[in-house]
C-alpha cells in the first residue's frame, strides 16, 4: 500500500493540530478542531483551505482550444481570456471520467484543474487525445499549490494583502474569472471560484511559496473571523450547495444526463468530442435514474449507499448525505427513478433497517444572500 503524498502545507496543518485523512492519495487535513465550527466560519465569515491535492494541467499551443473542444464535452473555445468554465471529460460511452474547471489564461493557454484522485487519469487521457494537435500538455500538479479563501469576508481579507492598485481587481472580479495578482508579496493566479456555495477565491502558486502565503492569509484573516478548515467542512459545505463529488455523484457509470449536467454538453460546437456519439444517442431518451435532493423530515441522516424506498420497494440510492449544520435538518443527494424525482415527492430511506421519511427537493439546499 503506497504512502499518501503530502502537500507543501503539511507542516502548517500539523502545527495547527490537524487530524489527517487519506484523500485521493494525499494526506489531507480532515479537521483542525471542530468541523462544525469550521463549517460555520465559512458560512458566517471565512475559511482557509489547502486544496493542493487538486491537479493542474497546462494546455498550450495554437490548437489548445480545438484540442480541449475535442477532449472535453463543453465549448472551451468560446471561453474568453480571463474566464473559466466548468466541464466534464467523458469516455467513449459517455461515462464521466472527471469534472473539472478550465481557466483560459491566454488565447492559446489554458489551465485545467481536475480532481485529486483523477489528475493522473486526466493527464493520461489528454496525452492520448492530443494526437494530431499542435498542443503541449504539461502536468504541473506536483509543482503548484492551491489555497482557497471562502466565505462572505473573503474579498475583505484579500484587500488587506494585495497592493492598493489591485483592489479593484479583487472587488471587480466576476465569478468564474481569473487574473494574475500579487497577494502578500507573492505572484499568484487569483480565481474567483469555489466549492462551498459562498463567495471566495482560489490562489495558485509554486509549492515553495505556499507556506509563507498560508501564514500571511491566516494572520490577515484573523480579525475577519477566518480559520483554517479541513475536508470535513468542505464536504458538508459542498453538499449544502448541491455540488457533486466525483466518486459519489459522478463516475464512469453515470452520464451527464443522469447527473443533471446535460446543459454542460455542447452539441453545437463542430468538434467530435470523445463520447459525443454515445451522448447524442441518449440526449432525447429518459434516463433510468436522475440525481435529486432529499430533505429529511426526521433527525436521522441518510448516508452514501443507503436505499431510497417507495412503499417499501427500492427506487434509488443515496450518494451523499449528512445533517446540514446551516439548515438544521438532514440533507442528501440521491439517484432515483424519474417517476419519483418530482420535487415534493415523499420517499423513505432505509437507515440500517429503519425507514425514515424524506422529501424530494431541487438542489441546492442552501443559497447565499447576494
Amino acid at each position: 500500500m503506497s504512502t499518501p503524498k503530502q502537500t507543501a502545507l503539511h507542516a502548517e496543518h500539523a502545527a495547527l493540530g490537524a487530524a489527517f485523512t487519506d484523500f485521493g492519495g494525499w494526506d489531507m487535513p480532515l479537521r483542525y478542531g471542530s468541523e462544525l465550527a469550521e463549517h460555520r466560519a465559512v458560512r458566517g465569515a471565512a475559511g482557509l483551505f489547502d486544496l493542493s491535492h487538486m491537479g493542474e494541467i497546462r494546455v498550450s499551443g495554437p490548437d489548445a482550444a480545438a484540442f480541449l473542444n475535442t477532449a472535453l464535452v463543453g465549448n472551451l473555445g468560446a471561453v474568453a481570456v480571463g474566464r473559466a468554465k466548468y466541464s466534464l471529460i467523458c469516455d467513449d460511452e459517455g461515462g464521466i471520467i472527471d469534472d473539472l474547471i478550465s481557466y483560459r489564461l491566454a488565447d492559446d493557454v489554458y489551465l485545467v484543474v481536475p480532481n485529486a484522485g483523477n489528475a493522473g487519469v486526466v493527464a493520461a487521457a489528454f496525452a492520448d487525445r492530443a494526437a494530431g494537435f499542435d498542443v503541449e500538455i504539461d502536468d504541473q500538479s506536483e509543482q503548484l499549490s492551491l489555497i482557497a479563501v471562502q466565505g462572505p469576508h473573503a474579498a475583505a481579507i484579500l484587500l488587506d494583502v494585495v497592493p492598493e492598485e489591485q483592489h479593484e481587481l479583487v472587488t471587480g472580479m466576476k465569478y468564474y474569472a481569473a487574473e494574475q495578482a500579487t497577494v502578500a508579496g507573492h505572484p499568484v493566479l487569483l480565481a474567483r471560484t469555489g466549492y462551498t456555495g459562498e463567495d471566495g477565491f482560489e490562489l495558485y502558486l509554486p509549492n515553495a511559496e505556499a507556506p509563507e502565503l498560508w501564514r500571511a492569509l491566516l494572520a490577515a484573516g484573523e480579525p475577519h473571523g477566518l480559520i483554517a478548515a479541513g475536508l470535513a467542512a468542505r464536504d458538508s459545505l459542498r453538499l449544502e450547495a448541491g455540488m457533486p463529488l466525483y466518486g459519489n455523484e459522478l463516475s464512469r457509470d453515470v452520464t451527464p444526463f443522469e447527473a443533471g449536467l446535460g446543459p454542460i454538453v455542447s452539441f453545437k460546437k463542430p468538434e467530435t468530442f470523445v463520447g459525443r456519439r454515445a451522448l447524442e444517442a441518449r440526449r432525447d431518451a429518459e434516463p433510468e435514474t436522475v440525481l435529486v435532493g432529499l430533505r429529511g423530515e426526521g433527525r436521522r441522516a441518510a448516508r452514501a449507499g443507503y436505499a431510497v424506498l417507495v412503499d417499501g420497494e427500492p427506487i434509488g440510492r443515496v450518494t451523499s448525505g449528512q445533517p446540514s449544520p446551516t439548515l438544521g435538518h438532514p440533507i442528501a443527494l440521491a439517484y432515483v427513478s424519474p417517476q419519483h424525482a418530482a420535487p415534493g415527492t415523499r420517499v423513505d430511506v432505509d437507515l440500517r433497517g429503519r425507514a425514515e421519511p424524506f422529501t424530494v427537493v431541487e438542489p441546492p439546499f442552501y443559497r447565499r444572500a447576494r
